[in-house]
């Protein structure tokens, strides 16, 4: 077992002062497949549409996780390190999950951008969004080109806008028939 664990601590260069390209490549692949636990066993939504809170994790992890390759970190503290900041991460989601404040606090709140057809000037303000910005929106989201189709747009915690359509008004329809027969009305929707 000894023998196994020198080898191990050679072929990842773990006493090496520098490291070669094999030492990186054995380290790169250990520490995919340690990253890749580390987000089955954890909150994977990190790593989907997300929340600043959640990319700020992705982005520690990669950071962290990379020092262990590149050796300019010890390398099993480090991994260590990345173990703790996915363990915070589901703490914090738990929490989240369970306290709406704090959910709030952490991750941020939707905001009604479009109420019945009507841009909110000052959601938008607040949330450093432009007419521009939310036209482009609109299209890319919904094909929309003109806010006053829209019943509801709102500004989602992940950055996305999410849209509903206003119902269409049914368009009616009035036939008249002569020779005493009575008037005929149609809704088209």
């Amino acid at each position: 077992m000894t023998e196994l664990l020198d080898a191990l601590r050679g072929a990842l260069g773990l006493d090496e002062p520098r490291l070669g390209a094999g030492h990186m490549a054995l380290r790169a692949v250990v520490v995919f497949v340690f990253a890749v636990a580390l987000v089955r066993l954890g909150n994977r939504r990190f790593l989907g549409r997300s929340t600043a809170f959640d990319l700020v994790l992705g982005f520690m992890l990669g950071s962290v996780l990379s020092r262990a390759i590149t050796g300019n970190a010890p390398f099993g503290p480090t991994l260590v390190a990345g173990g703790a900041l996915v363990g915070l991460h589901w703490l914090l989601s738990a929490v989240a999950f369970h306290s709406h404040r704090f959910g709030v606090l952490v991750k941020g709140q939707p905001r009604d951008i479009v109420k019945d057809g009507a841009p909110d000037a000052a959601e938008m303000r607040r949330a450093h969004l432009t007419r521009r910005d939310l036209l482009e929106a609109l299209r890319l989201g919904a094909g929309i080109d003109d806010p006053h189709v829209v019943q509801r747009a709102v500004l989602e915690r992940n950055g996305e806008v999410s849209v509903l359509r206003r119902r269409a008004e049914p368009r009616v329809v009035e036939v008249d028939v002569r020779d005493g027969v009575q008037r005929l009305r149609i809704e088209l929707a």
